[in-house]
């Protein structure tokens, strides 16, 4: 057999495999396809922890300043990719706590030290960069539950 024919063969077989788009025929290559379905990153799953941890723990511990010691990281996810990450910030529920535009005015003056602290508990080349948003905490007595 020539390869000419023997192309033309498996050409057909191939289209009997994998119909013509519209023939109502679902294509494997496309049912299949990992780009439909993203796995979660584990990656930037491990530096988003280790990121909260560590952004907690200076807050807590090595910044003097009293509005940033009542903040708490609620939660870290890279933003587009893990270059960057989203940081959550929740205020103190206490009354004398302060306003969401004083925490984000403290924690951008406070930016490079996070972020030093950030680079010092984690194994990467670069260090990602930190986009701070503020979420007033949610105070656990006072969830109402729906009737």
């Amino acid at each position: 057999m020539s390869s000419k024919k023997h192309r033309k063969q498996k050409l057909q077989l191939s289209d009997r495999l994998y119909p013509a788009p519209g023939e109502g025929d679902v294509d494997p290559r496309r049912y299949f396809s990992t780009h439909d379905h993203p796995k979660p990153d584990r990656k930037a799953r491990q530096l988003c922890a280790q990121a909260q941890e560590t952004l907690n723990a200076t807050l807590a511990g090595e910044c003097s300043d009293p509005v940033l010691q009542d903040l708490f990281v609620a939660r870290v996810e890279p933003k587009g990719s893990s270059h960057r990450l989203l940081v959550t910030i929740e205020l103190s529920s206490t009354p004398d706590s302060a306003t969401a535009a004083q925490a984000l005015e403290r924690l951008e003056r406070a930016r490079g030290l996070l972020r030093s602290a950030v680079a010092a508990a984690i194994c990467r080349r670069r260090t990602p960069d930190l986009e701070f948003r503020v979420a007033p905490r949610v105070e656990q007595g006072s969830k109402e539950v729906p009737s």
